[in-house]
């Protein structure tokens, strides 16, 4: 996923934000919470945790109550893990460790080998010192965590969007058969442990994407490529909503000879609709044998890298939303009413508009920054005439540059940069949204921002 690394993290105004919370109750009946109902159905629910959120009271509380497995949100990615080359820093990875062991929980490794949030020495590289370097990477962080992890996203995100071809990165310019050294490199410094692939818009059977990546496992599978899961990132919104032949792409891959996971699943939206998505994809995951289990990318809306669509089963607050309840029914659970916090929160504002004939949109920005970097997420909505394709624009402050964009083609890097949609996402319903995000290095950004529609 492309998320920030959260040194420091600033949510521009109109992104939802936690106030003063108050613990809740922990559930009495062992299938009232989403871990335990998971675990009577063979299965895992999990979330991303961010290391800085563990002193937020409700946040802690939700966590040690409600799930059976955790993924660190960026504290296992490479810039976190090995800031400078061959010096490693652990420390707060570790501390997720420590606190999944006092949960009882599984931990997924996330994720050692990208093309996004490398450090700066390794986007220098290129060639055999990066190839070395990235294997050197894997050998070292698995080494250290070995029998600890459950499994592992071993390469994350290597496929391009639009064509089911790869991803250009400086990875893939090493050599086509990168991906397939790095699965050997992590199967030599750990036998036991699961080696996933992870990828997001490989939901839909009938994508391009989705079968460039099921090609690449069959193949591996095929010629002995030690790969042991998939990983579907399953991030579902307007734009990419969930798909009615999910559970079909789940299967496939899943006769291929591999476990299928859900790994960061956040479906935009509220109130019913939210609640039957969430509840379709745990039925989905239920009935295909090798699905593993689901993790949720964050806990409360609050906490979402796309916080404006109030994605996730719990509000700002704390309080366990209509999705909770269908998940956990879809589980076999029950609920049991965990006591509500207390929080405020606020709405983003919208940017200026621009129309394009009788159509017009706007974009609704969103920063989640740290020293040195940035990711932002922009909601794209349409007025009273549905689009047939977008365009926004932003300026970046001076010495900022893009470094990575998703369900957008970016043109520009650094200062007035703009994004246009990309296939799927460029019919927008009248008064329907979509998003995209990019990634960039330097200082954040401002939240205005311009949307031509088309």
């Amino acid at each position: 996923m492309r998320r920030s690394r959260a040194i420091l993290t600033v949510l521009t105004t109109g992104a939802l934000t936690a106030g003063a919370l108050t613990v809740l109750s922990p559930a009495a009946d062992a299938a009232s919470t989403l871990g335990s109902a998971a675990a009577g159905q063979g299965r895992y629910f999990g979330t991303a945790v961010s290391i800085n959120r563990l002193s937020d009271a409700t946040y802690s509380s939700i966590l040690n109550r409600e799930f059976n497995s955790v993924t660190a949100e960026n504290e296992m990615k490479i810039d976190a893990l090995e800031p400078q080359q061959n010096q490693f820093n652990y420390t707060t990875a570790d501390r997720l460790i420590t606190r999944a062991n006092e949960m009882g929980a599984k931990v997924r490794g996330h994720t050692l080998a990208w093309h996004s949030q490398q450090p700066g020495w390794m986007q220098s590289m290129s060639g055999t010192a990066l190839r070395n370097a990235m294997k050197n990477h894997i050998t070292q962080v698995m080494t250290h965590y070995k029998g600890k992890i459950d499994s592992w996203d071993v390469v994350n995100e290597a496929f391009d969007d639009s064509n089911g071809g790869r991803r250009d990165s400086n990875l893939q310019r090493t050599g086509n058969d990168w991906i397939e050294d790095a699965f050997k490199t992590a199967r030599a410094a750990d036998p036991a442990v699961k080696l996933c692939y992870n990828d997001y818009n490989t939901d839909n059977w009938t994508w391009a994407k989705t079968q460039g990546v099921y090609n690449m496992v069959k193949d591996f599978k095929a010629r002995g490529v030690p790969i042991d899961c998939v990983g579907f990132q399953s991030h579902f919104n307007s734009g990419s909503p969930y798909p009615s032949n999910y559970r079909t792409t789940l299967q496939n891959f899943a006769d291929l000879g591999v476990d299928v996971q859900i790994t960061e699943l956040d479906i935009e939206g509220s109130g019913t609709t939210q609640a039957n998505t969430y509840a379709n994809v745990v039925r989905d995951c239920l009935a295909v044998t090798r699905c593993n289990g689901i993790t949720v990318w964050g806990i409360r809306d609050s906490d979402s890298w796309r916080a404006s669509g109030t994605p996730l089963l719990f509000d700002a607050n704390g309080n366990p939303k209509q999705a909770y309840t269908s998940t956990l029914a879809a589980l076999g659970g029950s609920t049991s009413s965990p006591s509500p916090s207390t929080s405020s929160s606020a709405s983003p504002s919208p940017s200026v508009s621009q129309s394009s004939g009788t159509r017009a949109c706007t974009a609704t920005v969103t920063v989640n920054a740290w020293t040195g970097g940035f990711v932002t997420s922009v909601k794209v909505t349409a007025g009273s005439a549905a689009l047939t394709g977008w365009t926004t624009g932003l300026t970046l402050p001076a010495g900022s540059a893009v470094t990575n964009s998703w369900s957008a083609t970016a043109s520009g890097t650094s200062g007035a940069v703009s994004f246009t949609n990309v296939g799927y996402n460029g019919t927008v319903p009248a008064g329907g949204t979509t998003e995209f995000g990019f990634q960039g290095t330097g200082s954040a950004p401002s939240t205005t921002a311009t949307c031509t529609a088309r």
